[in-house]
């Protein structure tokens, strides 16, 4: 894991949550903690890892994240015990 998704990890499980984070930096950290993704239809993407799968819709037109995608992340992250 790099510098950029290091700070990525920790933006995540910050309070407040941060509504204003990049959708691809999102993408590259759970690539980065070895999650597989799963192309769905349209926007549709999951991730799974050792089992556990979450799916989320990449957001467009804008490429944020907004705060229910960050908290649902962070769920996703807290199921595979994953924290900075």
């Amino acid at each position: 894991m790099n510098n950029k998704t290091r700070k990525t990890l920790t933006a995540v499980f910050a309070d407040p949550l941060n509504g204003n984070m990049e959708w691809r930096d999102v993408e590259a950290l759970l690539v980065a903690l070895g999650c597989r993704g799963i192309e769905g239809k349209g926007s549709s993407v999951t991730f799974e890892k050792d089992g556990v799968r979450a799916t989320f819709r990449r957001p467009h037109p804008d490429k944020t994240a907004l705060r229910y995608r960050v908290k649902a992340l962070r769920d996703f992250l807290t199921q595979l015990r994953i924290k900075p």
